[in-house]
């Protein structure tokens, strides 16, 4: 019995919720910032379970980023600040996809960030997975959810071809009056007011830092972090 494209096109993007809970964040060999000038935090329930910035791995090649988790983590430059009206954007190449987990994990940028490094962390961030999806969420220091637990699906967001194969994705985060607005490859997927995103137990601001957010277990090629 042979199993449509389409079918296969559904088992792709649905997350291996199975699995979900019995894959841990792995220790990467050779782990740690290797970066001049950045720095990183794991998520706190990652600091419960043992782990560090260590157990992940942060390093240049040539002009790109080569990032390895491990943990769950946030990676910025302490003089990487945006203010008023600005976009942040980037380019995330996963050369093969879901190679170290068994189900999408998410990667992308993130702004507003006040409190990095310690437990009182304040950023919004929007990130796109492999599968199709994209998720905004933050820490306000507790956990927001801007569009639901698990993201959504957009047309926008590249899906690999299968486990093992490579995806790129284009994430840029523009604050604009009285607007922020997440895009993937130059598709805006979600927008928000920003008195929305700035509400109680949310964002303090859209001012502040912005820098990298890589979900557990996977490997990311960055470039061309840029803030205009």
């Amino acid at each position: 019995m042979r199993f449509s494209s389409s079918l296969a096109a559904i088992l792709l993007l649905l997350p291996a919720l199975s699995h979900a809970q019995d894959e841990s964040s792995r220790k990467v060999a050779g782990g740690g910032i290797s970066v001049p000038g950045w720095t990183g935090k794991v998520d706190a329930r990652e600091t419960k379970a043992g782990k560090t910035i260590n157990d992940a791995k942060f390093a240049k090649e040539g002009s790109a980023i080569h990032v390895i988790t491990g943990p769950e983590a946030s990676y910025w430059n302490p003089a990487d600040k945006a203010s008023g009206d600005y976009t942040v954007k980037a380019t995330f190449n996963e050369p093969k996809f879901m190679n170290l987990n068994t189900h999408p994990h998410p990667y992308g940028i993130f702004i507003g960030g006040t409190g990095m490094g310690t437990d009182q962390e304040n950023y919004l961030y929007c990130a796109a997975y492999g599968n199709g999806t994209f998720i905004v969420r933050g820490f306000g220091p507790a956990p927001f959810q801007m569009n639901g637990r698990r993201g959504e699906p957009n047309a926008a967001v590249h899906k690999a071809a299968g486990v093992g194969e490579p995806v790129t994705q284009d994430i840029a985060i523009s604050v604009k009056g009285g607007r922020v607005e997440c895009s993937v490859n130059g598709t805006v997927v979600a927008g928000y007011d920003k008195a929305d995103v700035t509400a109680a137990g949310k964002l303090a601001s859209t001012d502040g830092i912005y820098g990298l957010r890589f979900g557990h277990n996977t490997e990311v090629i960055v470039t061309g972090l840029t803030k205009n």
